[in-house]
């Protein structure tokens, strides 16, 4: 292991930064190689400190000046980690030019190349391997960029903000001139140089401006860049009409790079892209592309107010800026594609992430206390758990109110870095309600267990619901305290029928709900629209769970209800199959498939909502479950077999009932990326992956039917899926005439490569060697590695070890070129300690190996912390 001491940072050890920079003026001379750029600081001092630090990493210092003078080296020290000037005066203007090589720069991080054009990200802290500077959020300033480049190979040259020069020189160079007039943290600068194909059209805001929008793409990629202008107009719009944001600049422009650490990057004013998340046609990409695209290009450009005009304080704050951002996509995307079905899609996804990182080694709150690596915070507890906080805000503070604050808010701190009490400090003015217990939610980490207990009273037609809330220690946290929280709650008659809606808040570890004049006992549907992120645990009878299911007017909780009787099931079945008994719940298994069918039959039920239903909880959630049954651990293969048991169980009983729906929705129909025509698609491929798991040729002469006559990627690929799953010479075929078709096309092939990762190990193994395997790629290598962990349990977690070997063979090979990319695909190993004896061991072995091998600090934070230990603070 590295022998330097790592940086621990401390939220408590926050101070403001001494200096004000009200203004930056960059020059670059860009060549791929060596990149010289010069800037120029007005700075002034606000602190007490004598001397100025300026944070920078990996690039050449070749001189300083202040006040026009050349600096003697008695007044300056540079060091690994940035630059000190000594004795500096109340106001000056500092100028430093440095050098960097962006094509050896293989993090991603500050200035690359990437494609044979410039690119830069530089969030968190990428701006310091570009120039010596503050890199901290809280310190505001207004851009001037100007760059130079040889014309013919960089023909575009972009920055934030607006162009107010441009023009060519000698030698076949042109140079660019920008200007940001909006103050912003380091972190959000951006620029890209290089040759692109171009989209343009034009968004009239509420105001009456008219502003150009362009997309940059590779040569060739425009036609796949339509989807993504539209659903930036659409976010435009949503954000006047929901939220009363105008955009502010004169121009918005987006580009696609193909080597991204990230999904996107909400540089002010230049977006910059993973193009997995910006080019979607109907042949190359599936409905699911089109959803992310929608939702992510949303995202970055809501952040243009809740993340640009209004930043952090610290990087302690990031919550701040992204749960916002993202509840506010949620609700953009709600608003596309259909309340119930998104909240569904979201909370599968909280559950699938962030439910086991509270529940592991992993656990943080939403604002963390201390890093070591700010990158390592990108976290689905920062982003999705901190959506689930605006959401339940809004709940109990109500709309009306929840928009008056949200309008403070943006009033009151543009211009600002701001921290998570300023946020909440608005909504508590214009609501009037005490909100300090909710600020819990931000700094206790883990998920609320809710216990809930009923008793009916016939004598007095009463129904007292008793809600205890309670939450396991997490590591670092022991004392948990009770958390303010809105359930909404609902009851149903013993015929189905819904009555007596109630929103309480709670407060205390315990609360007692009455509700009076209730005819017959009834069943409770308990946070209704997953009012809070909690595990709700409630011991209904099967008859009042099928209930739910079938008759629940809520959508979610109706979706919940089979859910929640199916990770019982799915639990309990696991325990049995590894302990060889035979299972105990052969009636609730019965009735759960009998629900099943009969939502299936409903006419008047939405093609989206028949696929959720039939969708299994994620495997991650059946390991909680089982391994806390069990007392010992769990084999994951059993969890796995569990759940292949149940859908052949589902299959096998509503064959002919999944055939026609298969056939239905096969009938032609033009194609269309909106909520209608993807849930179509997503049943016809959930009824064709059932059937595959009934024994017999049939499913497999249907995947490859689908396959060959398939005219978009969603039925495709989900036939590819089926034939490689089920193995043999079709699917070898298929894999082939799959790769022969899109060789040319880099991000279907990442899909053909997360295919290949449903293979056995050695075949996966064979394809780190092939031609296309890029290894510097994040999206290749999350496609691959990474698919080999999320979609391939039975070879990830083989009983010989060499699932977990290779998987961090490669995670030690991407942390020589990517730190970042690496730590991430840690993240598969979190949960160790709910697998059997054998598999933990294994496992902790190849964590130890890792951090034997002297790899980076992001990898070493991951790494220890996974293993249970404590960073040195």
């Amino acid at each position: 292991m590295n022998t330097d001491t790592p940086l621990i940072t401390k939220l408590s050890e926050y101070k403001p930064y001494g200096f004000a920079i009200k203004k930056v003026a960059l020059d670059f001379d860009l060549h791929p190689s060596k990149t010289t750029v010069h800037s120029k600081l007005h700075i002034t001092k606000t602190g007490e400190s004598k001397n100025l630090f300026l944070d920078g990493e990996d690039i050449k210092l070749l001189g300083v000046k202040l006040a026009s003078k050349d600096l003697p080296k008695s007044r300056f020290k540079k060091s690994k980690i940035g630059l000190t000037i000594y004795d500096v005066p109340e106001e000056f203007i500092l100028e430093i030019t440095t050098q960097c090589t962006p094509d050896k720069n293989t993090s991603l991080m500050g200035l690359y190349v990437s494609g044979g054009r410039f690119c830069t990200q530089c969030e968190a802290q990428g701006f310091r391997r570009i120039t010596y500077f503050p890199d901290r959020p809280d310190v505001l300033s207004k851009y001037s960029v100007r760059m130079v480049a040889d014309k013919a190979t960089y023909p575009t040259l972009l920055a934030n903000g607006n162009k107010v020069d441009s023009g060519d020189l000698e030698d076949g160079l042109h140079f660019a001139v920008w200007e940001d007039p909006f103050p912003k943290p380091s972190y959000l600068f951006a620029l890209v140089a290089g040759g692109f194909d171009r989209i343009t059209d034009n968004f009239i805001t509420v105001s009456g401006r008219d502003i150009k929008l362009d997309i940059f793409v590779d040569p060739g990629d425009a036609v796949r860049a339509h989807y993504a202008m539209d659903a930036l107009k659409r976010s435009m719009k949503w954000d006047e009409e929901t939220f009363g944001r105008e955009y502010d600049l004169d121009r918005f422009m987006v580009v696609a790079v193909r080597d991204f650490n990230f999904g996107a990057m909400e540089n002010k004013g230049l977006n910059i892209f993973n193009s997995a998340l910006l080019l979607a046609d109907e042949a190359s990409a599936t409905d699911m592309n089109f959803e992310r695209i929608e939702s992510v290009v949303a995202h970055e450009y809501f952040h243009n107010w809740s993340g640009n005009r209004i930043t952090c304080r610290d990087w302690f704050q990031l919550c701040l800026k992204e749960g916002f951002t993202v509840f506010r996509d949620q609700e953009f995307s709600a608003s596309q594609r259909g309340s119930a079905h998104q909240r569904i899609k979201d909370v599968i996804a909280l559950r699938g992430r962030q439910f086991p990182e509270d529940a592991g080694p992993l656990a943080h709150p939403v604002r963390p206390e201390s890093y070591m690596k700010i990158d390592n915070f990108y976290t689905a507890t920062v982003y999705e758990k901190g959506a689930e906080l605006i959401r339940m805000l809004k709940t109990i503070v109500r709309s009306d109110e929840f928009r008056k604050g949200s309008d403070l808010y943006f009033e009151s701190l543009d211009g600002t870095a701001a921290t998570v009490e300023q946020f909440l400090d608005c909504f508590e003015q214009v609501s009037g309600k005490d909100l300090s217990q909710f600020m819990r939610w931000y700094t206790q980490a883990g998920t609320p267990d809710v216990k809930i207990e009923t008793k009916y009273n016939e004598n007095d037609s009463t129904f007292i619901v008793t809600l205890t809330q309670n939450t396991q220690p997490t590591p670092g946290q022991t004392d948990k305290q009770p958390l303010m929280m809105p359930a909404r709650l609902g009851l149903l008659d013993q015929q189905g029928n819904n009555f007596a809606e109630r929103l309480v808040v709670l407060s205390e570890k315990t609360t007692k709900v009455k509700f009076v004049s209730v005819p017959t006992k009834p069943t409770l549907s308990a946070f209704r629209n997953f009012s809070a992120p909690v595990n709700v645990k409630i011991n209904h009878s099967l008859e009042e769970t099928l209930r739910l299911m079938n008759s629940d007017k809520d959508l979610f909780n109706r979706w919940e209800a089979g859910q929640a009787l199916a990770r019982d099931m799915l639990a309990q079945l696991a325990c049995a199959i590894e302990a060889g008994k035979k299972p105990n719940n052969i009636s609730a298994f019965r009735g759960y498939v009998r629900a099943i069918g009969k939502i299936i039959c409903d006419e008047t039920i939405d093609f989206g909502f028949k696929a959720l239903v039939l969708g299994l909880p994620n495997d991650s959630a059946i390991l909680q479950i089982a391994s806390n049954q069990s007392g010992y651990g769990i084999d994951p293969l059993a969890v796995r077999q569990a759940n292949k048991l149940i859908r052949r169980a589902i299959a096998e009983n509503h064959k002919k009932t999944l055939e026609i729906l298969y056939q239905e929705m096969s009938t032609e129909h033009s194609f269309t990326p909106d909520a209608k025509g993807a849930s179509r698609r997503s049943l016809r491929n959930t009824c064709l992956s059932l059937l595959s798991e009934i024994p017999g040729q049939h499913a497999s002469v249907l995947a490859q039917n689908q396959f060959k006559n398939a005219t978009n990627m969603t039925e495709e690929l989900a036939a590819l899926v089926v034939l490689v799953k089920l193995g043999g010479l079709r699917a070898e075929t298929a894999l082939v005439q799959f790769y022969e078709k899109w060789k040319h096309n880099p991000l279907v092939i990442d899909k053909w490569f997360f295919v290949g990762a449903l293979q056995d190990i050695s075949q996966i193994q064979a394809l780190t060697e092939h031609a296309a395997y890029q290894n510097a790629n994040p999206n290749r290598v999350r496609s691959l590695i990474g698919g080999l962990a999320s979609g391939n349990p039975e070879q990830f977690h083989r009983f010989d070890g060499a699932g977990y070997k290779f998987y961090a063979d490669n995670i030690l090979i991407m942390d020589k070129r990517n730190p970042q990319v690496a730590a991430r695909l840690l993240g598969a190993f979190e949960t160790w300690r709910l697998l059997d004896k054998r598999r933990h061991n294994l496992i902790k072995a190849q964590l130890a190996r890792i951090l034997n091998a002297n790899p980076s600090e992001n990898v070493v934070e991951i790494a220890t912390k996974t293993l249970g230990k404590s960073l040195k603070l």
